[in-house]
């Protein structure tokens, strides 16, 4: 099984996480590949499911131009891999 790290990506033009409250930012998944891991997402995911359909922001976690999806590996610097903090 692999770790992937799925987060959105601000395209500009459409924003599913448009108001903020109630919405998923970020998840870390085990999968055994990128399409199982945005499935998982979208099953886990908030209210950012529930787009509009003529903005075509509906299951963002299953949209490559949506949101973003790599495999987690040991490499790289220390840091922060995920923070999911929203406040009001």
């Amino acid at each position: 099984m692999t770790l992937y790290l799925l987060k959105p990506i601000e395209t500009g033009i459409v924003n599913p996480w448009l108001p903020w409250y109630d919405k998923a930012f970020g998840f870390v998944v085990r999968a055994e590949s990128e399409v199982e891991a945005r499935e998982i997402a979208d099953k886990h995911a908030g209210d950012e499911n529930t787009g509009a359909d003529w903005l075509q922001t509906e299951h963002p976690w299953l949209s490559p131009v949506l949101s973003s999806c790599h495999i987690l590996t040991s490499d790289g610097p220390a840091g922060m891999i995920l923070r999911d903090f929203a406040s009001a």
